[in-house]
């Protein structure tokens, strides 16, 4: 705030963006045009520029009459990355509840990558993922356990508070080297809307996901439902 050469209206925008960014407002609300104009010391349209300034960034949302709230910050992935859900959500606090730990027979569209014949059991591991406590996704992981048969050991282990990825690189020693990937809007159903605590027919992002070994085995076919409310992907291309 103490650089001269800047209009008003600027510095009053950049010190709220520092606040917004760094939880200042604990109530997610922003106090209210007059507070704003006695503590800056600045006209009601010099502020109403900084706010003006913050909605266009998608930082706030005004409402008339109710006043002024920030904005809920989604979750946003980077695509152009090869990770898991909990090194995607580092810096937030990630939980997972397992819906399914079991031997199923391998899905029709994992069979050709796989390279296994129809019936062949694999695992499925089906977890809902939370960021913060609140449910985001549903994911359900296929596991190819002829890549090596120590995947089965997932089925003892503890996935509420262990990392898939994690256990494949760190403790198998699977090197995963690349995945492609799929997304669709999708329609969530009545099971998956009672697990991501939304209604019913509301639509989400459904991710597909093949995961490949850097020996060009594929190990893993994921099929992901997210909230569309809280999650977003960033695609990044050079």
């Amino acid at each position: 705030m103490n650089n001269p050469a800047l209009p008003l209206y600027y510095k009053i925008y950049s010190e709220l963006r520092t606040r917004i960014l760094n939880g200042y407002y604990k109530d997610g609300k922003l106090p209210p045009e007059m507070e704003l104009c006695k503590e800056f010391k600045a006209s009601r349209i010099t502020v109403r520029n900084a706010l003006e300034q913050l909605r266009r960034e998608g930082l706030i949302v005004r409402s008339k009459g109710s006043g002024t709230f920030i904005k809920r910050v989604e979750s946003e992935e980077e695509l152009t990355r090869l990770t898991g859900f909990t090194d995607e959500m580092k810096g937030k606090k990630v939980s997972s509840k397992v819906l399914e730990n079991k031997l199923v027979s391998v899905p029709l569209e994992a069979q050709e990558q796989f390279g296994l014949p129809a019936g062949t059991l694999v695992v499925l591991l089906k977890r809902v993922r939370y960021i913060d406590g609140k449910p985001i996704a549903i994911e359900s992981a296929y596991l190819n356990p002829s890549v090596d048969l120590r995947i089965l050991n997932i089925l003892h282990k503890d996935m509420e508070t262990s990392s898939l990825y994690h256990f494949l690189q760190d403790e198998l020693s699977i090197m995963l080297s690349y995945a492609e990937e799929i997304l669709e809007v999708t329609k969530v159903s009545k099971e998956e809307a009672q697990l991501l605590n939304i209604k019913h027919g509301e639509c989400a992002i459904l991710r597909k996901r093949y995961t490949y070994t850097e020996t060009g085995k594929c190990v893993e076919y994921v099929l992901s439902v997210y909230r569309g409310d809280e999650y977003k992907f960033r695609v990044i291309r050079k």
